[in-house]
């Protein structure tokens, strides 16, 4: 199944997708794979796999522990595509969330390339601009691969535009200024920047492929899953996934956790707030 696909499955079922991150080789490598696969029979649609980097820019503390575990424990990029055919091979599509420097030193077209053949559906990027993604753009169109950017609160209708015209699969929507983690309640800016971000699709050619858009930082917890599922297409989570994992007492019991947590996201997605 292809992100896009996954997204109109759930537009045809009046639901939201629900996309989960979670960074290869945490707990474990075992461990991710089990979580993450415990993410898909729980209700996750599509998957993202954080690339582990030593430098990060966007990552809360949640996410740089468990980054910081992962890198420690010895998990490299071939761990990384590893983990993407485990999880893809449960039919979810998987993409990998990653800094643009890791895919710039393996080479391109290369990275383009191990991910397709590990049945990887794409990259997300967050600092990865539109100007300087040439070479991106090309290696993905060769390889039949999803390109997410990023929006945020911040951006303009003309950077909205810039940034829709090379997205492919969905466009994420940042709905916070500031690094990742689960947060008390979704920032009051984040329905104002999905909104826009449709009007600029809408003036997009009547011939250009779908491209929802998926609002993601900061959701902990069903309720907030429903708010979010009531004005974007998906509702992108990953630090509340990662505290399940960080807080149980071993790996066994952080995936039964990670999996009743999607459940609960699943079903807030499922009764999102001001629809019918």
């Amino acid at each position: 199944m292809t992100t896009a696909i996954a997204f109109e499955k759930a537009k045809a079922e009046n639901r939201a997708a629900l996309v989960g991150y979670l960074p290869a080789g945490f707990p474990s490598y075992e461990g991710a794979v089990k979580a993450a696969t415990a993410m898909v029979e729980a209700g996750c649609d599509v998957i993202e796999i954080g690339l582990p980097y030593s430098d990060p820019m966007m990552d809360g503390p949640t996410i740089q522990d468990a980054v910081h575990r992962a890198l420690t424990g010895g998990v490299r990029i071939a761990d990384v595509f590893r983990t993407v055919e485990a999880v893809a091979a449960t039919g979810a599509p998987t993409l990998v969330m990653t800094y643009w420097n890791p895919v710039d030193r393996y080479g391109v077209d290369a990275f383009a390339r191990d991910l397709k053949s590990a049945g990887g559906s794409g990259l997300i990027t967050p600092d990865l601009t539109p100007e300087e993604a040439g070479p991106w753009l090309a290696a993905s169109d060769a390889h039949g691969l999803d390109r997410v950017f990023l929006v945020a609160l911040t951006s303009t209708e003309e950077r909205i535009a810039k940034i829709t015209d090379v997205c492919r699969g969905f466009v994420y929507a940042a709905s916070l200024m500031g690094v990742t983690g689960a947060r008390g309640a979704v920032d009051t800016g984040a329905p104002d920047l999905v909104e826009r971000t449709r009007g600029v699709i809408a003036r997009r050619p009547e011939t250009a492929a779908p491209l929802p858009v998926g609002l993601g930082l900061g959701v902990s917890d069903g309720a907030q899953a429903a708010e979010v599922a009531g004005f974007a297409d998906g509702v992108i989570v990953g630090s509340a996934f990662i505290k399940r994992l960080l807080d149980a007492p071993d790996e066994e019991s952080g995936v039964r956790s990670v999996r009743a947590f999607t459940a609960e996201l699943a079903e807030g997605v499922r009764g999102r707030a001001g629809t019918a």
